[in-house]
């Protein structure tokens, strides 16, 4: 697809909003643009996935950066998780290359919106500005790279949404570091994944290339946004974001 001067100027705003809740959430904004591409532009669920890491990839390494200088990475576990993540993310593209679409789109729904149900859960029973007690030590996390792999290969970026959750409830992450450490699982897995996407010709490069740009400027207003939010407030809007994008994709006739 290439599309005219118009399109361009719009995935180019279309790209700004999208980055800055990528910032703000820490998942680069592949869960929202996947639902808009499926719905607004009538891509295909691979398709939409592909074009979707041309945008996160720019996005997951500036956030990646902000979130490391506010002092929401924990070097070792980042590393931990990126090595983990990495090879498991090639596995789960190759395999949603071969998914039919609507049922990878279904699958799509169904993750995220269990994944809403728990964060929803957690949250509710945690007390304003508490955070889960750490009861598996951080050598563990490398499972959670390799299982966050695999889904962010699988759903695009599956992976980010899925280590928040685990990160919060299992290592006594705080909402903003577990969301920073999210984007250094994706972080590398991204290049597999677009290169598995690519070779299939699961990739629009004129809707994700115009995304990628109109993204780069605001990520980093996200993340600043996301520093200065109660914990609270950040997962609630966490939740919403995962419901409105699961009903998003169920809804698409």
């Amino acid at each position: 697809m290439t599309p005219d001067p118009l399109h361009v100027v719009l995935f180019l705003v279309l790209g700004a909003i999208l980055g800055a809740l990528g910032g703000l959430f820490g998942i680069g904004g592949g869960l929202m643009a996947i639902p808009l591409l499926v719905v607004a532009f009538r891509l295909d669920e691979q398709h939409a996935q592909g074009t979707a890491l041309v945008m996160v990839l720019p996005n997951v390494m500036i956030g990646l950066w902000n979130y490391a200088k506010r002092g929401g990475l924990d070097r070792k576990v980042a590393l931990l998780l990126g090595a983990c993540a990495v090879t498991f993310t090639f596995f789960g593209a190759l395999f949603a290359t071969r998914v039919a679409g609507p049922n990878l789109r279904y699958g799509f729904g169904a993750f995220l919106a269990v994944l809403a149900v728990l964060f929803a859960w957690q949250t509710l029973r945690r007390r304003d500005g508490a955070h889960a007690r750490a009861s598996l030590p951080w050598g563990y996390t490398g499972i959670v790279g390799a299982l966050g792999g695999i889904l962010s290969g699988l759903f695009s970026v599956g992976g980010a949404v899925f280590a928040v959750s685990l990160l919060t409830t299992f290592f006594g992450y705080a909402q903003f570091a577990a969301q920073g450490l999210s984007l250094a699982l994706v972080a590398p897995g991204t290049f597999a994944g677009i290169a598995t996407y690519a070779q299939t010709g699961d990739v629009e490069w004129g809707i994700g290339i115009p995304l990628a740009l109109g993204g780069t400027f605001s990520v980093r207003y996200g993340v600043a946004l996301a520093h200065r939010l109660p914990e609270r407030t950040l997962r609630i809007l966490f939740c919403i974001l995962l419901a409105g994008s699961a009903i998003a994709l169920f809804a698409r006739v």
